[in-house]
């Protein structure tokens, strides 16, 4: 008996042993499949998929990897292809100038497109497009485009909803982002403010180079501007597009440590400054101010106060004038257009100032000036030449008569002597001699030989014929003009050469502005 119930417990075991291998061998085939379904998503039911499921199931890891470019190969040679990248631009905001920082502000809308042949779903039987935002974006492999020669750059709004992304059934992707970017611009000043600048925006390829990717222009529109866009300093002129290659190597580090040829956009954008405002701020004001600095050839030379304060007030005005132009550039070691019109005008206002120094000197001046004729050339001479050499000018007689000096103080006759001898001659023993004017209360004093030339005179008539004879033979004598008319005379002249001057230097510069 116990042998039975050993035996039927055994086959009992057995077939239960049996019947567990056999469903977990089915369990396990099951989840095979469902793993496999699960790994690779069927695409066959495409057409019926939202367009979530159907970029899921395309960008699934089975099918997909985001980390790796798109591959082409060459149908004749089988070298493997660089994929193309096409850039568009659209700018809708442009900055003025920032001068000082040597960089301008954009706003624009990049817009890049490629293929993937990975992606296509067109044999599906699926025609529209997808559409998203960064969700679908962050899914897919995107080229690392940078500008090279950005100071700052973010994308605008918020990430969800500045960032659009389309794709095609044939697999062509488009990725459209709006962004701002500020961007280093290397000006040139010399001809400021009638100046021009050159502003690029360089874009380049940042991981990849000229082997795995190519950037290249759009054929249509590559770069357009929104026509309402205005500049209120800047006119903008034309712009053009260019596509270079980019060496890196250890020296150049502008790709980290990658070494290699990189592809590179840029496009340049011409503009030109607007002078209405200079013109009317800075050129006519200190016109103006040059002008009245003319001002004091009207005043008296005598008259220091006003001549002075006019000439130091429209110095000092013109300085802040000036200051307040280029307050906003850059220090630059070169000389700029508008430092030439500041140093003409500097030195118009400060010959004004010298002019008045010098006719003020000649004004105080004592002693008339002897003039060989009334014209510019022996009225400036005679003012600069010192005294010494214009006693000379005259004959020896006169050179000896203003060479003898005398003074009532020498040899002063005593009032108890008699200035006669007994015989009614002059005592020679006396130098000089004082005459009382009964009538004026004016003292005069006259040197020995004029004494002794009017005795001679009485005495004999044949010596006053000799004497009016040495008289006939000095030269003749100069004009003379006082100290006040030759300053007077001055004035009058600077009123005319003045202006002239500046009309001189006005032509000069602006015809030296527009030939270069």
């Amino acid at each position: 008996m116990k042998n039975l119930y050993f035996m039927h417990f055994t086959k009992v075991l057995l077939i239960t042993l049996i019947f567990s291998i056999i469903q977990t061998s089915i369990s396990a085939a099951t989840n095979d499949t469902i793993d496999e379904e699960e790994e690779c998503p069927s695409l066959s039911n495409a057409a019926s998929l939202q367009q979530t499921q159907l970029i899921q199931r395309l960008t699934h890891v089975c099918r997909y990897d985001r980390l790796e470019r798109p591959i082409e190969y060459n149908n004749v040679t089988l070298e493997r292809l660089p994929i193309v990248v096409k850039t568009r631009i659209y700018v809708y905001f442009l900055q003025n100038l920032n001068s000082d920082l040597l960089q301008f502000k954009m706003h624009a809308l990049l817009q890049l497109s490629f293929q993937d042949k990975r992606l296509a779903y067109k044999e599906f039987e699926r025609t529209d497009n997808i559409l998203g935002q960064k969700h679908l974006s962050e899914r897919l492999w995107l080229p690392h485009i940078f500008f090279a020669n950005e100071r700052e750059s973010s994308i605008l709004g918020t990430d969800e909803k500045d960032v659009l992304t389309s794709l095609s059934p044939e697999g062509n992707v488009i990725i459209s982002t709006r962004m701002q970017a500020s961007l280093y611009c290397w000006m040139n000043f010399k001809k400021f403010p009638f100046d021009q600048q050159y502003c690029s925006t360089v874009l380049e390829s940042w991981m990849y180079n000229t082997s795995d990717l190519l950037l290249e222009w759009e054929q249509e529109s590559p770069i357009s501007f929104d026509p309402e866009m205005r500049l209120t300093e800047y006119n903008m002129g034309k712009y053009w597009h260019n596509t270079t290659v980019v060496h890196s190597d250890m020296v150049n580090l502008r790709h980290g440590a990658f070494k290699g040829d990189y592809s590179s956009l840029s496009f340049t954008v011409n503009l030109k400054r607007e002078i209405g405002f200079y013109l009317l701020d800075y050129y006519l004001p200190s016109m103006m101010i040059v002008a009245i600095s003319w001002v004091s050839f009207w005043l008296q030379a005598d008259a220091s106060p006003p001549r002075i304060m006019l000439g130091t007030s429209t110095m000092l005005s013109f300085i802040t004038l000036s200051s307040s132009q280029s307050k906003t550039l850059p220090k630059v070691s070169y000389i700029k257009v508008s430092e030439i019109w500041f140093i003409g005008c500097t030195f118009f206002i400060f010959g004004s100032l010298v002019e008045f120094a010098f006719v003020n000197t000649i004004w105080r001046r004592k002693e008339n000036i002897e003039l060989k004729k009334v014209n510019s050339k022996y009225i400036i001479k005679s003012t600069l030449t010192p005294r010494p050499a214009r006693r000379q000018i005259g004959g020896s007689l006169s050179s000896d008569s203003r060479a003898r000096s005398c003074s009532s103080l020498d040899n002063i006759v005593s009032s108890t002597e008699s200035v006669r001898n007994g015989n009614g001659n002059v005592n020679q023993g006396f130098n000089n001699y004082l005459t009382v004017h009964p009538n004026l209360p004016i003292i005069k004093t006259e040197c020995a030989d004029n004494v002794s030339i009017s005795s001679e005179r009485t005495n004999s008539n044949d010596h006053i014929v000799d004497i009016d004879k040495d008289k006939k033979e000095t030269p003749p004598t100069f004009t003379t003009m006082t100290p006040q008319e030759i300053a007077m005379w001055i004035d009058r002249r600077s009123r005319f050469v003045f202006p002239v001057m500046f009309l001189i230097f006005n032509a000069l510069y602006w015809t030296f502005v527009y030939v270069l």
